[in-house]
């Protein structure tokens, strides 16, 4: 199908996980696609990523700079380091406006701009966040296992972390007098010997990065290896909400709506990664977005087919 010169097959705009593999696939079926990426990928604070097969323990820079080399080796695609700063159009044709002032076009777009995780007002939290301030044991807890840990209250859920935490170490569940476990959860804390500490943790202290132990509202101090949490969230992008798509809500913030193909509710608008699911991981994203460039191909052939002669 002869196409409109300058206007792509497809537009991904976020280059991590679920952008590259998506971008991946689209460049395996040899369709014409425009990488849109920032240079700022969620994990850019951790030193490792784990959980990845066959490449457990590399450095998320690394990683994500193999796959992009890799997929600059396919002639059909093109990067550009900007920000997505706006989206319009219909399925079939979409413009996106780039920072630099430059418009780019579109059949298809998948988006995979991610999440900005929003880190509790406490003195020293922010800076050690992705090294001794955690999110997730599966991707860091072996690290740290066996040391005295930490779980900070940041919603409702918090205790159901804090009943994950003791298979990696000794646990201190802090409420921050605002999350306190109901009965049940309580019984379940103490049998596995966690703490639970109701007096607001104020900072956090360590050497360089690591901590070391938190302060407390009263002025006593506990000493942790690792502290875990579940911040809240917010979209690092508003493109989905200028389109149109459909948002759902999660226990830490909203996330985008698709199916199980990964189509938003905007006909030709895909999305995949963080962005669009409630859980969170890099194998996760690195799946979702292999779907959305697949459906995004499946969605062109479905639109070529539709104008062939006799159809």
């Amino acid at each position: 199908m002869e196409t409109t010169p300058g206007l792509h097959d497809v537009i991904v705009v976020g280059g991590s996980f679920a952008g590259l593999s998506a971008a991946l696939m689209l460049a395996r079926a040899r369709k014409r696609v425009l990488l849109v990426d920032a240079g700022q990928p969620r994990n850019r604070f951790a030193a490792e990523a784990h959980g990845v097969i066959g490449h457990d323990g590399t450095p998320p820079e690394v990683l994500l700079g193999n796959a992009v080399a890799q997929l600059m080796a396919y002639p059909t695609v093109t990067l550009k380091v900007a920000t997505a700063t706006g989206v319009s159009g219909h399925d079939g044709h979409f413009t996106l406006a780039l920072d630099g002032g430059e418009q780019v076009e579109a059949r298809k777009v998948v988006l995979a701009t991610g999440v900005t995780d929003l880190m509790p007002d406490i003195r020293g939290m922010r800076e050690r966040w992705g090294t001794g301030i955690l999110h997730c044991p599966y991707c860091h807890g072996f690290e740290v296992a066996g040391r005295a840990l930490g779980v900070l209250a940041t919603c409702a859920m918090s205790s159901h972390q804090a009943l994950l935490i003791p298979e990696w170490g000794p646990t201190t569940y802090f409420t921050q007098g605002q999350f306190e476990p109901d009965d049940g959860e309580r019984r379940l804390l103490q049998a596995l010997g966690v703490a639970i500490e109701t007096t607001p943790v104020v900072a956090v202290e360590g050497a360089g990065r690591s901590v070391e132990r938190v302060l407390l509202a009263d002025g006593r101090s506990v000493p942790i290896a690792a502290m875990f949490l579940a911040p809240a969230q917010e979209l690092a992008s508003d493109l989905a909400m200028q389109i149109g798509c459909e948002l759902d809500s999660g226990p830490l913030g909203p996330f985008v709506k698709v199916d199980g193909m990964k189509q938003t509710s905007v006909a030709g608008v895909f999305a995949a990664g963080d962005l669009a699911a409630p859980m969170q991981s890099a194998p996760m994203a690195l799946a979702a977005g292999q779907m959305a460039g697949l459906a995004a191909h499946r969605a062109l052939m479905e639109d070529d087919r539709r104008r062939l002669p006799g159809d």
